[in-house]
């Protein structure tokens, strides 16, 4: 592994997160963002002070081109990744750098011709957070738990934390690009439109009070049901605060500024009195020598920007390790998922992971915090 990482928006909150992890691993460090004095305080307390830091304007082309000259890779921490990560995943590859995003998702994808990054010998990976990201790596190192065929994969995702300005503006366009579909599911090989509709649940396992399940197919679990050859797939977005609930029943008829404003408001209001929280359940269900085998695996995380933050340092480490060919590529599509999975969870990492043969609908509810 050699060459300096340049992380833009080092020091903000899933960026700290990315440039402390790398930090542990030995990665040499140049962080920037448009406050330099804050990005030495936090290069003093969090990096011992190992880390160069720079003032970088991500809006000005030049500027991140300066930022990232004699780098390996560029970390894109900054947002809204929508507005800014199609340029300044150019510049990289004109630097002659490998390009990695914590957001960035299939519109990104479309954008980002991959012929300049395989002719130049460069990588890019896109989303490389929590979701997109750790909800595609999840299933699939579950499913590879099983050591069965795998037909049908159940996914229950809550997120509980605030919206971002940055985090709502890019929401909201991920909403309007059609990659979302509400009510949709995988079915016998492809999408099916208002397969699944929306529930109330007072006594879901695994999770705490009553709970709203919204369900929805995006372009990445797509991804996963093809990757590993589903017949069924559903996926829901488990929502636990009224009043988010009622905004996001809105935000589509809303004008962008308002939308995104109240998905800033009403998130914090929920959130009051609780710390941030990720919650993922997945159920797999195969067939191993004739038997049926079921998994069903709960991650518990302490919130968005942490989780977001381990696995963009592991996608760039890997990037760093050339585990990863030239192109562009999602992160769920390239990297180990066992291996991701088992730094999150490990004795260092911020998440926790349990496991059980028993289908979700048959299982005993676990309060938060008890394994």
């Amino acid at each position: 592994m050699r060459g300096k990482v340049a992380v833009l928006g080092g020091y903000g909150g899933i960026g700290s997160h990315v440039v402390r992890w790398l930090h542990r691993s030995g990665v040499p460090l140049r962080i920037g963002g448009r406050r330099l004095a804050a990005a030495r305080a936090f290069a003093a307390t969090a990096l011992d002070g190992m880390a160069e830091c720079r003032i970088v304007d991500f809006r000005v082309v030049q500027s991140v081109r300066e930022f990232v000259d004699g780098c390996q890779v560029l970390v894109n921490c900054a947002g809204p990744s929508r507005a800014i990560a199609p340029w300044v995943a150019r510049v990289a590859v004109e630097a002659g750098a490998d390009y990695v995003d914590a957001a960035g998702d299939d519109l990104l994808h479309e954008q980002l011709f991959p012929a300049p990054y395989r002719l130049r010998g460069r990588t890019a990976v896109l989303s490389a957070g929590l979701s997109p990201g750790l909800t595609g790596l999840f299933p699939r190192a579950i499913a590879a738990a099983c050591h069965a065929d795998v037909y049908a994969v159940t996914v229950h995702f809550q997120l509980l934390d605030s919206f971002t300005r940055a985090s709502a503006d890019d929401y909201l366009g991920a909403l309007a690009d059609g990659h979302t579909t509400p009510h949709a599911a995988w079915r016998d090989g492809r999408r099916r439109k208002a397969a699944l509709v929306r529930r109330v649940e007072r006594t879901l396992p695994f999770f705490s009070g009553e709970v709203t399940l919204l369900p929805r197919l995006t372009a990445e679990d797509e991804r996963l049901a093809r990757a590993l050859g589903l017949t069924r797939g559903d996926w829901y977005a488990v929502v636990s605060g009224a009043r988010l609930l009622s905004v996001l029943d809105r935000v589509r008829a809303l004008p962008r500024e308002e939308a995104a404003a109240a998905l800033c408001r009403t998130s914090s209001l929920d959130l009051a009195g609780r710390g941030p929280l990720v919650k993922l359940v997945v159920q797999a269900d195969g067939r191993h020598a004739g038997k049926p085998v079921t998994r069903t695996a709960v991650l518990h995380g302490p919130g968005k920007a942490v989780l977001s933050g381990a696995v963009t340092a592991l996608t760039t480490l890997a990037v760093l390790r050339g585990q990863i060919p030239p192109g562009r590529h999602f992160a769920a599509d390239v990297l180990d998922p066992c291996a991701i999975l088992r730094d999150i969870a490990g004795p260092a990492g911020p998440a926790r992971v349990t496991c059980t043969t028993t289908a979700i609908d048959a299982a005993q509810r676990i309060e938060e915090g008890r394994q």
